[in-house]
């Protein structure tokens, strides 16, 4: 990155220089043209669209901006969506390393794995990231030691199966479902089985390979669990009507990771706006991009906790009758997801 930018500010002082000269002769008059500020170029791709990397994608945008870096004036951003297909991960990856990009910005754990694949140089910022140490993008969230950082999406597991255990205190199985080759989603649902163990709840689990698989999924635990929890998995979260559409019919509660997949039908949760880790992760980047950090010791950060939302689906909670504790309405955002 120093490199880079030493190449970048050689160009910009010999332009300066012309300029000027060009002034001198000219007599300084008043068509001159002033030098034009630097433009950076960062590549921004994200694996799939759904609520959560929506949000995440809005706020790392946000968080550049904030920092002094806007588009139209000194930022290029080259927005990509692979749509969950690896091939078009690599050719998006590819296309960055064609265009010399000062910065990535990954949504998602395989996207950031792919573009950390291709290249060791230039700086990777990702978010929405379970677990970078899993996904061996760093060595350590306190040092990364990589070309890679960013801010992570760890759920906090154990306070949602508080809130679920208040809405369902007879609940002894606890249903899940997520993706089985998605490294974020295993390490979620080991927590999970964790957390429940000590609570002496059963998880039963049922595992996906594409949003094809969901419905089916839901339906098979019909019966077999109490409730159902759900990871900040991204099928899972890109297809929640799907979910929704048959556990709200059988009376299962849905508690789930993140604030978006509530908005897209889930029941309840108190989880991340990924908004916010997505800010965090645009700030982060904008440091780097003035010369202020370096992502090898730059530490991974993760959600804080003034931005965890503890939400309730109404429409659910009325469809299926459930009569939620006092208290819990008092702390709770309310929202309106009106299902089709």
């Amino acid at each position: 990155m120093k490199n880079r930018k030493l190449v970048k500010g050689i160009a910009m002082a010999a332009i300066a220089a012309m300029s000027m000269g060009m002034m001198a002769g000219c007599g300084g008059g008043e068509n001159t043209q002033q030098d034009a500020a630097e433009t950076y170029k960062v590549g921004l791709v994200q694996l799939v669209q759904h609520g959560s990397l929506d949000q995440a994608n809005e706020g790392m945008v946000a968080g550049l901006a904030a920092e002094g870096f806007v588009v139209g004036e000194n930022l290029e951003i080259d927005q990509q969506n692979a749509q969950g297909d690896q091939s078009n991960l690599q050719s998006i990856s590819q296309q960055f390393l064609s265009n010399d990009v000062d910065v990535i910005m990954a949504i998602a754990t395989p996207a950031a794995q792919v573009m950390a694949a291709n290249t060791e140089e230039i700086p990777i910022v990702g978010t929405a990231i379970t677990s970078y140490t899993e996904a061996n993008l760093v060595e350590s969230n306190e040092a990364p030691g990589t070309n890679v950082t960013g801010t992570h999406d760890m759920t906090p597991i154990e306070e949602q199966i508080d809130l679920l255990l208040q809405v369902v205190p007879d609940a002894k199985v606890i249903g899940t479902i997520y993706t089985s080759s998605e490294a974020n989603s295993i390490v979620q649902v080991a927590i999970l089985e964790e957390v429940c163990a000590a609570k002496g709840l059963t998880v039963e689990k049922r595992t996906i390979s594409t949003v094809n698989d969901i419905q089916q999924a839901a339906q098979s635990l019909v019966g077999e669990a109490d409730a159902i929890w759900l990871p900040t998995d991204n099928n899972v979260a890109s297809a929640m009507p799907q979910v929704v559409g048959v556990t709200d019919e059988a009376g299962l509660i849905t508690v789930c990771g993140a604030t978006s997949m509530v908005e897209a039908g889930g029941t309840l949760t108190y989880g991340i706006n990924y908004y916010y880790i997505g800010y965090d992760a645009g700030v982060m980047a904008a440091q780097i991009l003035k010369g202020e950090a370096e992502p090898a010791t730059m530490a991974v950060q993760g959600p804080k906790v003034e931005n965890m939302d503890l939400i309730v689906n109404m429409d659910a909670v009325e469809y299926m009758g459930i009569e939620l504790p006092a208290d819990l309405m008092e702390r709770a955002t309310q929202v309106s997801v009106s299902a089709e």
